[in-house]
């Protein structure tokens, strides 16, 4: 990839609108760029964290394991994210497990020499520290909706977070929605510690309802207004 494509990528990254141009000269040279296979481990846990990753093309999930071995999906990261971020805020080793779940490209940064670049420019520095605090934030709004909401509540409330986020609207249509999703029931059940053919029964009936049309590897939202 050439030096200008590496800058026009990272630019796109919202927290990197601050940087000034010679800053993201600067970002252009400590950068890696990466392709992982699906199915491959980005990092593992225990791994040394040294590095923070930015997110060009696919998907990554991010998971734990409990102490039963269960998989836990704690998030699902699209293009123009940043994972690894916890290095920043002191982490010395992973602990969680990042795979990819299709095809990614992915840019790979050494966290000392971005330090210095967040030493420099104090935007830099309380954007990165607002995002680490949402991400923070949206982990523990999904861990609460495992503790208070049932099976069927979960599951709707992913549907709907997972659609706006990575989704978008038709056109004309508002509350219409559609997105790319894939993700199998397996995959579902795990990131809303539910079974997969619960997962099926809750797509069946939202469908029977006229509320989404599914396939397998695509949701349509009939109207969003009626999933809570």
């Amino acid at each position: 990839m050439s030096e200008n494509a590496n800058i026009w990528f990272l630019d796109n990254f919202s927290m990197m609108k601050v940087l000034k141009p010679h800053e993201l000269m600067e970002l252009e040279k400590m950068t890696v760029m990466a392709d992982v296979m699906k199915n491959q481990a980005v990092y593992f846990p225990q791994d040394e964290a040294r590095t923070i990753y930015f997110l060009k093309k696919g998907k990554v999930k991010i998971s734990k394991a409990s102490d039963t071995g269960k998989e836990i999906i704690l998030s699902i990261l699209g293009p123009g994210e940043m994972f690894g971020e916890l290095v920043l805020a002191g982490e010395e080793s992973r602990e969680d497990l990042a795979v990819a779940t299709e095809d990614v490209i992915i840019c790979k940064v050494n966290q000392e020499r971005f330090k210095e670049l967040m030493a420099k420019n104090p935007a830099l520095n309380f954007a990165i520290t607002k995002f680490i605090g949402l991400r923070i934030k949206k982990i523990q709004t999904r861990l609460e909706n495992l503790i208070f909401k049932t099976s069927e509540q979960r599951i709707t409330w992913f549907l709907k977070d997972f659609t706006t986020e990575f989704g978008r609207q038709l056109s004309g249509f508002p509350n219409q929605w559609h997105v790319d999703m894939k993700l199998t029931h397996k995959d579902i059940g795990k990131l809303t510690a539910t079974s997969r053919q619960m997962v099926t029964t809750v797509l069946r009936d939202l469908e029977t309802k006229g509320i989404i049309k599914y396939d397998r590897s695509r949701i349509y939202i009939l109207d969003i207004t009626q999933i809570s």
